[in-house]
């Protein structure tokens, strides 16, 4: 990892630097020039004198969003793989450079020298990982964070899909594809008005527990401010674990039983490799554990499977939406 970025030969576009990128980072003011583009992202700003050109995204969640938004081409790598490449961007997604499948360090990150990282969560911005937001800065280096993970950031009642709007406004302002933005951000409406007019079958509330995934035999569920809570408040039904204040809490099997879910949703993980990330080894947990076997969601099959990566905040994220619409209808549960 080098010492200094001064021997570069490629002029990154950003148009603060050194002292100016962490005045920034500490919410201070900077000279800008009309020709800046200027975003904030989880309480930093980001400003650029261009599109940026070589963008590394932390996560798979964000590789896909980069390449769905159009930026594929203004890639300088991806990292972490949690199961495969959708197919509408497997194609485009080869031809970036793939630095580790695994979680990124700092040293794999900046030795391709990035003018912008992206993740949906500020977990990958710490010293034991790819390094702190404001030193990133001080190297001329952009931080994203996704929205959906700023809550303390953002205008009190936006959606999880509102937010993740923004953060297609956002990516493609720096990125320079507005234009192809603008009707992604648009189809996600379509759908989410779509979803909003199911017709419900039950005049109780319809309970859902959202299982993401079961690690070392806990159990992480969605909480209240995360794409399955807003699908949840789209659609009408009630997500379980809704007044837990994380987006993945981990809870005790007897906990998910106290809430007594009408469906458990499924999050497929098959290609990550630990045990409980697939659908299958889910279900034989849910069916073997004391504390909910006995429950009617898992003795008659009120299962919904979505791909886990989709439970992330993504460009993916709206597809679920429209499978658990899907799984409603399939169960009887919507017309």
């Amino acid at each position: 990892m080098p010492d200094s970025q001064g021997s570069r030969e490629r002029r990154l576009p950003f148009s603060h630097a050194g002292a100016c990128a962490v005045a920034a980072a500490a919410a201070l003011a900077c000279p800008a020039s009309a020709e800046e583009i200027t975003v904030s992202s989880c309480g930093m700003d980001i400003v650029v004198s261009e599109p940026v050109s070589a963008i590394v995204t932390l996560d798979q969640s964000s590789t896909e969003t980069v390449i769905g938004l159009g930026g594929a081409g203004r890639m300088a790598g991806s990292t972490q793989l949690k199961t495969q490449i959708a197919e509408q961007y497997r194609a485009d997604w080869e031809k970036v450079p793939q630095l580790t499948r695994d979680q990124p360090t700092a040293e794999i990150v900046r030795a391709v020298e990035p003018d912008l990282l992206v993740a949906y969560s500020g977990y990958f911005y710490t010293n034991q990982r790819v390094g702190s937001r404001e030193e990133l800065a001080a190297l001329g280096v952009g931080s994203y964070i996704s929205a959906v993970s700023c809550p303390e950031h953002n205008a009190p009642g936006m959606t999880s899909f509102d937010l993740l709007a923004l953060d297609f406004t956002n990516l493609g302002r720096l990125m320079g594809t507005e234009e192809q933005v603008a009707g992604i951000v648009a189809a996600q409406e379509q759908a989410i008005e779509a979803a909003s007019e199911i017709e419900l079958t039950s005049d109780e509330p319809i309970r859902v527990l959202w299982l993401y995934s079961v690690f070392e035999g806990t159990p992480y569920v969605a909480g209240g401010p995360s794409i399955p809570g807003t699908i949840s408040e789209v659609t009408g039904v009630a997500n379980v674990f809704a007044d837990v204040d994380e987006q993945w809490p981990s809870v005790s099997w007897e906990a998910i039983a106290d809430r007594e879910p009408d469906i458990i949703v499924l999050g497929d993980l098959s290609e990550r490799g630990a045990l409980g990330d697939t659908v299958e080894e889910k279900i034989a947990m849910l069916r073997t554990e004391p504390g909910v076997s006995f429950l009617d969601a898992v003795t008659q099959e009120q299962f919904i499977e979505v791909p886990g990566i989709e439970m992330d905040p993504s460009i993916r994220s709206v597809n679920t939406l429209n499978l658990f619409v899907e799984g409603l209808r399939r169960l009887g549960y919507a017309r």
